[in-house]
Formats: structure tokens, C-alpha cells, sequence
């Protein structure tokens, strides 16, 4: 997949660094979308107007000119690693090495993320080349801006995140109601089973996550809840699922909040109000919106209500209690923010919109759609149905 790296060109001639540094395993999502390569141990990218990689080991050496996008692949032996473990000892020998690594490409001056580990700089300060944190992020700053590529990857997560909700509707819509709880084959109906039946149809779609939120009435009222044990009819039930596309690596990410059952005059009311703070802040996306105006939109519908939020009350523990919602590609949360303080919005930023409503008293309600902001306003990647009742 090709990138557009003259933002990240811009900032090295503006900030009069050499290159860019990065050291991280591939689940670093910065390392993976600048390298282009899938490795689970840490490795070395240097950015210097071309990608080059470096290696303590060559297990991954072949691979890496085969699939990275690279320029150049080396290794901890080519820069005479065995001498400078002998002379320096194994723990400083590394420092050494990458000095010598990044000399032979005539570079003395480097930038590097945030979260850069500190005994890597301090190696390199102390054999004599300037490192400087990059405090903004630049490279999780480019990679908001989706290419086509990657709106298709995001495009394909995201109707295998379809299957999943259907199969978790499927099985909280054909359970049994006795004594208050569902039921499935005779046992209670528990959000471990509907995770389970979340993450077998996940697989089959070649999409994975580590966890995912089935959270039933008052589990629901906290918006990060997990979910656990037998579900109850006429609660609302929150199903929150963000799966990872195992070849990819992108994300794509979906809540709808279902009832087995009648729901209470309450939930029924917040759910058709979630469902409308949804649509004003999807019509409220186009490019040189700020996420905040988006945010605000939301807003707008719930305290015309009469209800609580964030914004009206910094110290509500009820009502709507987060932002509108976030970039999602590699990283199932990442930028832009679509919150008070929210960028502009630009086409190829991939967000959520979803909008909730929580209280221990009540239970919880959310719906969450993905959508690509575009030249012109904003395409939703989301073709599933808003139902409360199933």
C-alpha cells in the first residue's frame, strides 16, 4: 500500500531533524503503517526521505525485503554487533550499533515519537547524536487521513462486524424468556455466550478482537463495561463490538443496543433521543467541520431534552458521559477526536459517531456507525439496521 510521507518530509525540514526514528514491534501502529512490515519482536525504522530497517536478529531479514516497503534492510551484524558486545557489554552494545547505523546514512539528528523508549535516546545522546521527542505524533498525525486502500480495509472490517451483531441479535431475539431471564438450549442466555458467538462468526470472517462489550442493564450505565452473566428481559443490552481485520490490521467498530422483551417507557424514550443525537451529529459531518462542532450536535439533541451531558455539567455522572466519538483505523481509537477540542475534519478521516445514555437506575443505551468523511459531506460504512426490540 502506498503513502503519502511529504507531511512527515515537511516536518524533519521545518524542525532541521536529520530523519525520523521509530523502535517498536509492529503492534506499535505508528511503526507498522511507516515500515509497512509485520514483526512481534521490536525493530528499528528510520525515515530520512526513504524507509530503512534495521535488525537485531536476522530471522526477519528475508522477509522484510520481501514485504516491507524499505528501501533498505539491515541487520545488527553488519554494524559489527559481536565487537561491541565484547568491548561495551550487551547492554550497551545496541547504542553502538544504531549509532553506526544511522552515521552510515548521514544522519546525526533524529525526532522520534512521544512514546520512544528512554534507554534507547539516552544510548544515543550518549554517543553523541541529538534526539528529539516528537510531541504532536506526526506520523499518527498522517495516518488519520485514509487512503482509498485503507477505507477498503476498514470498509471490509466493518461488514464482518455486521455478521457478528447479526449473530448476537440472532441469539438475544431467539431466546426463551422465563422468570425474568433469557434463555438459550435450556441455560440462562449470559453475555459470555453472546461473546463467544461474537467472536466464532469474527473468525470465520478473518477479523479478531481481544474483548468485546455485551453489558445488560445496570453493567450497561458504565459505558466501558465489559458485561457479564445471565441477561434479562426488558433490560437493554449493549453490544459494542470493534474488531481488528487479521490481515489488515484494520478496525472497524459498531454498537446497537437491543431488548428481548418491553422495555421500560424510559428506555424506549432514550433510545429514540440516542437515535436522533446520532443522525444530527452524522449530519453535522463534512470536511472543515471540527470534531467539536460534530460533538456539539449531539449535545444540542440531549439537553433540548432535558437531559444531562458532559458539556452542560463536567461533574454529571449520568446522562451523556463521552464524547461523540473517534478516528478508527489501525488503531480502534485514534485521531481525530470527534470531542470538545476536536480537529477539522478532512476527507479520508474515519470516524465513529455514537452518541449514549447511562444511569444505574435505568441501564444504558448507545449507537455507534462508522463513516469516511469525503470532499463533499461523509459516506456511512455502516448498513445495519437501529432496532431497540428484538
Amino acid at each position: 500500500m502506498d503513502i503519502d510521507l511529504s507531511a512527515l518530509d515537511a516536518y524533519l525540514a521545518e524542525t532541521g531533524h536529520d530523519a525520523y526514528l521509530i523502535e517498536a514491534d509492529s503492534e506499535d501502529s505508528d511503526q507498522y503503517y511507516l515500515s509497512g512490515f509485520d514483526a512481534p519482536d521490536p525493530f528499528v525504522t528510520l525515515y530520512d526521505g526513504e524507509v530503512r530497517l534495521l535488525f537485531a536478529r536476522s530471522l526477519e531479514f528475508a522477509r522484510a525485503k520481501r514485504e516491507s516497503r524499505a528501501a533498505t534492510v539491515e541487520r545488527y551484524v553488519d554494524f559489527d554487533h559481536t565487537h561491541y558486545v565484547e568491548e561495551h557489554g550487551r547492554e550497551n552494545a545496541s547504542s553502538y550499533v544504531l549509532r553506526d547505523f544511522l552515521e552510515s546514512h548521514g544522519v546525526d539528528s533524529v525526532a522520534v515519537p512521544p512514546r520512544f523508549p528512554l534507554a534507547v535516546a539516552d544510548g544515543l545522546r550518549d554517543r553523541g547524536l541529538t534526539v528529539s521527542p516528537d510531541r504532536d505524533g506526526k506520523v499518527t498525525e498522517i495516518r488519520a487521513t485514509k487512503t482509498d486502500t485503507e477505507v477498503e480495509h476498514v470498509r471490509a472490517a466493518q461488514r464482518a462486524n455486521e455478521a457478528a451483531m447479526a449473530a448476537a441479535e440472532e441469539l438475544i431475539a431467539g431466546a426463551d424468556v422465563r422468570d425474568g431471564t433469557l434463555y438459550h438450549d435450556g441455560d440462562p442466555l449470559t453475555s459470555e455466550a453472546v461473546k463467544t458467538e461474537i467472536e466464532v462468526t469474527l473468525l470465520r470472517h478473518g477479523c479478531a478482537l481481544d474483548e468485546t462489550i455485551v453489558a445488560c442493564g445496570a453493567d450497561a450505565a458504565d459505558p466501558h463495561e465489559r458485561g457479564s452473566g445471565p441477561i434479562a428481559a426488558g433490560e437493554p443490552v449493549i453490544v459494542d463490538i470493534f474488531p481488528q481485520d487479521k490481515e489488515t490490521k484494520y478496525h472497524a467498530d459498531m454498537t446497537r443496543t437491543f431488548c428481548r422483551g418491553a422495555p421500560s417507557e424510559t428506555v424506549r424514550e432514550w433510545f429514540e433521543i440516542t437515535d436522533e443525537a446520532k443522525e444530527a451529529a452524522l449530519a453535522a459531518v463534512e470536511p472543515g467541520v471540527t470534531g467539536e462542532a460534530v460533538h456539539d450536535a449531539a449535545c444540542d439533541v440531549y439537553e433540548d431534552a432535558g437531559l444531562p451531558t458532559l458539556r452542560a455539567d463536567e461533574s454529571a455522572e449520568t446522562g451523556f458521559l463521552h464524547s461523540t466519538g473517534h478516528g478508527v483505523g489501525l488503531d480502534v481509537h485514534e485521531l481525530p477526536h470527534v470531542s470538545p477540542g476536536g480537529e477539522e475534519l478532512e476527507p479520508g478521516h474515519v470516524i465513529t459517531i455514537e452518541p449514549g445514555l447511562y444511569d444505574p437506575e435505568v441501564g444504558g443505551v448507545r449507537i455507534e456507525d462508522i463513516v469516511v468523511v469525503t470532499e463533499d459531506g461523509h459516506e456511512n460504512l455502516t448498513d445495519y439496521p437501529v432496532d431497540l426490540v428484538v
